[in-house]
C-alpha cells in the first residue's frame, strides 16, 4: 500500500534527549528495504505560492499564506505492507522527534462512506 508521508515542523519537539538516527541513515535504510519510493525536502514556506480561482479569476498569493507556526518541510512516498509498517517507518524518521509526520494513504479509487 502506498502512503505519502508529510514531514512537518512542530513548535513542540521531543526533548527527551534521544536523537534517534540521522536523516541520511533513515533514507539509506528505507531505500534498501524498498519502503521509500521517493522523497524530497521543500523550499522554505516563504517561497510558497498559493493559487486559487474565485469567480473565474486566478488569484496568486506569494509567500506564507497562513499564520501557522508549522509547515510541511518535505515529503516521502512509502510502499508498505500496511499502516503498521508505515507507522514503524515514520517513527524512525528524525522529524518524528523534531517535528511531526503525517501519513496519508493514496486514494484507492473508492468513494468515502
Amino acid at each position: 500500500m502506498r502512503y505519502v508521508m508529510f514531514v512537518a515542523t512542530d513548535t513542540e519537539p521531543d526533548r527527551s534527549g534521544d536523537e534517534g538516527i540521522g536523516i541520511d541513515q533513515w533514507v539509506d535504510e528505507n531505500d534498501a528495504r524498498g519502503t521509500r519510493i521517493e522523497g524530497q525536502r521543500l523550499q522554505h514556506v516563504r517561497d510558497a505560492t498559493l493559487v486559487r480561482v474565485r469567480d473565474g479569476e486566478t488569484i496568486v498569493t506569494d509567500g506564507p499564506f497562513t499564520e501557522s507556526k508549522e509547515w510541511i518541510a518535505g515529503y516521502d512516498i512509502l510502499e508498505c505492507r500496511d499502516l503498521d509498517e508505515a507507522i514503524e517507518v515514520a517513527s524512525r524518521h528524525p522529524m518524528a522527534r523534531g517535528g511531526r509526520i503525517e501519513l496519508r494513504p493514496f486514494w484507492n479509487g473508492e468513494e468515502d462512506e
